[in-house]
């Protein structure tokens, strides 16, 4: 069974950054595709980005394309989502899951999610 700690998360401003990190324990990341998704206060959960096991595909949602930039090291078992250019509407708990379903907005194993304020 695989395990997911997610970190990353904070408070910043409009227009600012943040990075957030996926860690994994108990089997290796690689054997996975591994997705983002996020939940914002009174909204249900919804698909951020999805990487495949290699690292070589990627998928966003339309409302971050151009903004984040899922990633992944397999090498030491993380995965990570790069958050540009962030606004007011994409405050929300983060979460990584395993094999994702961007249709059902559904996965496998999940983090406990990491909260992330984007202030205006």
């Amino acid at each position: 069974q695989v395990q997911l700690v997610e970190s990353g998360g904070g408070l910043v401003q409009a227009g600012g950054s943040l990075r957030l990190s996926c860690e994994a324990s108990g089997r290796t990341l690689s054997r996975y595709v591994m997705g983002w998704f996020r939940q914002a206060p009174g909204k249900e959960r919804e698909f951020v980005a999805a990487i495949s096991q290699s690292g070589g595909n990627t998928a966003y949602a339309d409302s971050v394309k151009g903004r984040f930039t899922i990633s992944r090291d397999n090498a030491k078992n993380v995965v990570y989502l790069q958050m540009n250019n962030l606004k007011p509407e994409d405050t929300a708990v983060f979460y990584c899951a395993t094999n994702p379903n961007w249709v059902t907005n559904s996965g496998d194993a999940w983090g406990q999610g990491t909260l992330v304020t984007v202030s205006s």
